[in-house]
């Protein structure tokens, strides 16, 4: 069943309604919400907005290889809400657009919403509004999230300091080595129930990674309670871009150290399958969607002993240095090699 055969409206109320009951719509702060020309919403006395917006493409961001359509969606919500724990904010509301061609079949569309409301109930995120179109190309998903945070409490990429230790909240290089399976595999996304039920239980985590990452909004929080924390950025683009947008935000310089950067291991078994560097994954892969940050080496240990009480990871991983414009990976054998600036490139897919 295609979508020429639903209106805009039909179309907007088989996708929406009942994913989130009016109950829940009102707790989360929705006035009014998906039916009326804009979504009203409650916003707390004394706190600031934090306000993102990501998108995904055909072909670009996905293929039929390499995710089901429920993985689209809860991707691309995720995705979204990443960006307000990278400022250790709280996610509050979404905006979803969707564009797609006149014969994409709905049960599709139903599916990619399934995976995109899976999200957003998962982070207690209410999709307020957004909007349809047809288009003459492929699928794209675009989610804008509101979140919150204290006023002046925001985190951000601008404010490391030399002398900071480089910390990561988790495994890097996941979501990519996932990637290059699935598309050394290249078998179609309807047929993957031998992928999540045994056949390669081995690969699922690095399946899971690529397909249905999780955002560290709780991570977020807790580095913004505790006040050590002085940059942060989200691991979206591969941890040598990202390192790469602090260095240059906050005027520094970094150095990371080869051996403490956390790879699992079934990432290093994908690499020596595809005669690849395991490294490679985490420094250029990217969509890893853990956090990368800095706090002072006086408060390290303790922020580890708060994250280790909360059950949650924290890797220190380098230093932040004062030579502005250097970001270097030390090797476990003392040489040091300059990262270039690159990751996922959006626009090379």
């Amino acid at each position: 069943m295609g979508t020429e055969a639903l209106d805009e409206f039909s179309l907007i109320r088989l996708l929406t309604g009942g994913r989130q009951s009016p109950a829940f719509q009102r707790a989360g702060g929705v006035v009014t919400g998906i039916g009326d020309d804009a979504a009203v919403v409650e916003v707390t006395a004394g706190r600031q907005l934090i306000l993102t917006c990501d998108t995904m493409t055909d072909t670009t961001h996905f293929t039929p290889v390499t995710m089901r359509d429920r993985d689209i969606g809860f991707k691309a919500m995720a995705s979204a809400v990443s960006d307000v724990a990278a400022m250790g904010g709280t996610p509050r509301f979404a905006l979803v657009s969707l564009s797609m061609p006149r014969s994409y079949p709905v049960e599709r569309v139903h599916s990619l919403y399934e995976g995109l409301y899976d999200c957003a109930n998962r982070f207690g995120v209410v999709v307020a509004g957004g909007d349809t179109t047809s288009s003459s190309g492929g699928l794209t998903v675009s989610v804008s999230v509101i979140g919150e945070t204290e006023a002046g409490g925001a985190l951000l990429r601008s404010t490391a300091v030399p002398g900071d230790v480089v910390f990561v909240t988790g495994e890097l290089g996941n979501s990519a080595a996932g990637l290059d399976w699935l598309l050394s595999r290249r078998a179609p996304a309807s047929s993957w129930e031998d992928v999540w039920a045994g056949a390669d239980v081995e690969l699922r985590p690095l399946i899971e990674a690529h397909c249905r990452p999780l955002p560290r909004i709780e991570a977020g929080e807790l580095l913004r309670q505790s006040a050590w924390c002085h940059a942060l950025n989200d691991v979206s683009d591969g941890l040598a871009s990202e390192a790469w947008e602090i260095a240059e935000a906050s005027g520094v310089g970094m150095d990371l150290l080869e051996e403490r950067i956390p790879l699992s291991d079934a990432l290093c078994r994908q690499a020596a399958a595809a005669g690849k560097e395991p490294l490679d994954y985490a420094l250029f892969g990217g969509e890893d969607y853990e956090l990368l940050g800095t706090a002072p080496a006086e408060h390290a240990p303790a922020l580890q002993m708060k994250f280790k009480d909360a059950g949650m990871p924290l890797y220190l991983i380098g230093v932040v240095t004062a030579e502005a414009g250097s970001v270097r990976l030390i090797r476990s054998d003392g040489d040091t090699v300059p990262l270039e600036k690159k990751g996922y490139n959006h626009f090379a897919g």
